[in-house]
């Protein structure tokens, strides 16, 4: 029962002065003023008394329209997202979809199904608890009372469970739960450290500098320009919608054509393909590009086995430097000019990595939310780690190698997915040195499906856990300063690598629900909210125009812990799909600039008279009809991708603890929950994929 206030004493004190007089108005739109005393005029008036029938009326109306605007707002979003996933249903049967490996990941999937059934009946018991009014058991200081005075064989049943809760299930929980805030805290310490370690370098305007020109020869004797030898090597592998992009920027590149020699290096097993890129290597030639085609017969260790077979040619020993870009790939024309001079009267230098910049990070909301990821990673992280580190982990594309660097450090290896991160480590522990240009930039493509995306996260986070365990012991038994070898194993692997999907999944899909049915074991509010906003807005930072998206990609991240936890359990233990590649699906997207370009371009070659290819009348004819038999194929009907059932489970899971939530009036978790339980569903129909713009 509520306090009483009594306030006789108090009101007592204050005494009335003067006369009350009451002042009547006959005209009905002025309300009746009562005057307590000489002062009463000048005491402000409250808002609600100055207010007639007929203008409280008016303010209930506006305030029922607005909420059967907000109802039918809702009910018009459920019903849309109701008709998307019936569609998506219909439309999947019959649909080819590639199959998985028997196996993989079904180990992650029991135990979220564990988890699932676990608290679907829990939840059964809490429903039945709150409407027989056993709620007040949640509260540790009152009364439970004996077996005695109990009534009925359910209610003894929920007080059992209460004990073997409160005995058993939440010290466990607690104990995980702070290892993982733990964990989480110190992620975030490293995340800030990182932050700072950019704002300074904004401040202090730190960057890589070229003193000089540095092409002109130093010989009093023979003045004028040397270039170095650069060997540009561009790997691809059934790449049909890009080839002709990236081939087309690189050999644009501003370069005298005696120093540089390109090489396309194709791994395609499609024969159609293989004689469009020709044909696209055969154009280049005959305008005096010095381009060459290889294609490997035995095509083994993906991506790192072709760049090791183009590095095994007699006549790379005769180049310097070898820059390497992936097949979506489109460099500016000075791009060699920005990077190669940093090498000069630099010889521990051994890499020079650009940054990659998205022709498509506006298609939809997954290529948004990717480009806050990758902005953070180059704009921070690999900008932080060059500056004061000069180490960061090679992004396998839009970079200059020194060859002797790749050489001294074994070259190009196969044991792993990532080889780009393991050269970039085995030439640390050599003692080379990396530079990062965040200033040139390299236009590139990312997934816009959420199947492509999946994968690639896939490798991304499986590839490191591998190799760390291959380069354990080179680390440690290595020459370097004994700081290099704590941040390669620390904060590099470990932290970055291992810590942050563990907690992340473990936290925030696992341990958060669990504790809306072991109310011992809830988390703060600092870790839930507080926290996680902290480190959205600074991961959102260097991409400022991505702030609306703040709450998605909050929620995405969380739902992207899944299949990044998957990833890493599989690469740290070796499993099946550790060592699988697969290609990602490119668009062929094309940026504004370049289509202008490209239109310039066909114009001029117009008013050229064309030029006569050197390719015999067999290989003529082979590209007639392969554009013949294009023209003629049916249009391809889109593929749906498939029903993800690890994302689906977590999501009836989270929605399962946010209705547990919403019984035990806790806000704040259950609009977490909720929203959080929504996107899972979302992803696990792979909704993220459709173009929403």
């Amino acid at each position: 029962m509520a306090p009483r206030l009594d306030f006789s004493d108090w009101w007592g004190k204050d005494r009335k002065k003067g006369t009350p007089v009451v002042v009547k108005m006959e005209n009905p739109n002025y309300s009746v003023v009562e005057i307590n005393g000489p002062d009463s005029a000048f005491r402000p008036v409250e808002k609600s008394r100055g207010k007639n029938a007929k203008q409280v009326t008016w303010v209930l109306l506006l305030k029922a329209h607005r909420a059967v605007g907000c109802v039918a707002w809702l009910a018009t979003v459920f019903w849309a997202l109701l008709g998307t996933i019936k569609k998506r249903l219909i439309f999947r049967q019959g649909v080819a979809v590639a199959t998985e490996k028997l196996g993989k990941g079904k180990l992650v999937l029991k135990i979220i199904r564990v988890f699932l059934v676990t608290s679907l009946a829990i939840l059964a018991f809490e429903v039945l608890a709150y409407s027989k009014g056993w709620r007040y058991f949640e509260s540790a200081n009152l009364h439970i009372p004996s077996t005695l005075d109990l009534q009925g064989l359910l209610h003894m049943v929920y007080v059992a469970w209460l004990t073997f809760r409160a005995d058993y299930i939440a010290p466990v929980i607690q104990v995980l739960s702070q290892f993982c805030v733990v964990l989480f805290l110190i992620q975030s310490v490293d995340r800030l450290v990182l932050c700072l370690g950019c704002f300074w370098i904004k401040y202090k305007k730190i960057k890589p500098r070229i003193d000089g020109d540095p092409f002109k020869s130093d010989d009093v004797e023979a003045p004028g320009y040397e270039y170095p030898m650069v060997l540009v090597q561009i790997p691809m592998c059934n790449e049909r919608e890009v080839y002709e992009q990236s081939i087309s920027a690189v050999c644009q590149m501003d370069w005298p054509k005696d120093r540089i020699l390109i090489q396309v290096l194709d791994d395609s097993n499609d024969e159609s393909i293989q004689w469009l890129i020709k044909a696209e290597v055969t154009k280049w030639n005959q305008k005096g590009v010095n381009i060459i085609y290889r294609h490997r017969l035995i095509r083994t260790g993906y991506k790192a086995g072709n760049l090791k077979s183009a590095m095994s040619c007699d006549y790379v020993k005769d180049y310097e430097f070898v820059a390497i870009f992936d097949a979506d790939f489109q460099p500016n024309p000075d791009f060699l000019k920005l990077t190669v001079p940093h090498f000069k009267n630099n010889p521990e230098l051994g890499l020079v990595q650009a940054r990659w910049a998205f022709v498509n990070k506006d298609e939809n909301l997954l290529t948004r939310l990717q480009n806050i990821n990758l902005c953070f990673h180059f704009e921070v992280e690999q900008q932080v780690n060059g500056a004061f580190l000069n180490f960061f982990g090679f992004n396998g594309t839009a970079g200059v190698w020194r060859i002797k660097a790749l050489e001294e450090s074994g070259g190009w290896l196969e044991r792993t997915t990532v080889e780009d991160m393991d050269i970039a480590v085995r030439a640390h522990l050599n003692g080379w040195k990396f530079i990062f240009l965040n200033d040139v930039k390299v236009l590139c493509e990312v997934p816009e499906s959420y199947e492509a995306y999946r994968k690639q996260q896939h490798r991304w986070h499986s590839g490191p856990m591998q190799l760390f365990r291959l380069c354990l012991p080179a680390i440690i038994t290595s020459k370097i300063a004994l700081w290099k070898k704590a941040n390669l194993i620390f904060l590099f692997f470990l932290l970055r690598k291992l810590i942050l999907p563990f907690y992340s999944f473990t936290l925030f899909c696992i341990i958060l629900p669990l504790t809306m049915f072991v109310p011992e074991a809830e988390l703060p509010m600092w870790v839930i909210c507080y926290v996680p906003v902290l480190m959205s807005f600074l991961n959102i930072l260097p991409a400022p125009k991505s702030f609306p998206f703040i709450v998605p990609y909050l929620l995405f991240e969380n739902t992207m812990s899944v299949t990044k936890f998957n990833a890493m359990v599989s690469g740290l233990f070796q499993l099946g799909s550790s060592y699988e590649w697969v290609v990602t699906k490119k668009a062929g997207r094309s940026s504004e600039s370049d289509l202008l370009a490209a239109a310039e371009r066909d114009s001029k070659t117009m008013n050229q008279p064309q030029i006569c290819r050197g390719a015999s009348e067999t290989e003529l004819e082979l590209l007639n009809q392969l554009k013949e038999q294009k023209e003629a194929a049916p249009k391809s009907v889109k593929k749906v991708n498939k029903i993800y059932r690890k994302e689906l489970s977590l999501a009836f899971l989270l929605l399962t603890a946010s209705v547990r939530s919403l019984l035990s009036a806790q806000g704040v978790h259950f609009y977490f929950l909720l929203f959080q339980g929504v996107t899972f569903l979302v992803v696990g129909l792979d909704l993220i994929g459709e173009q929403i713009s």
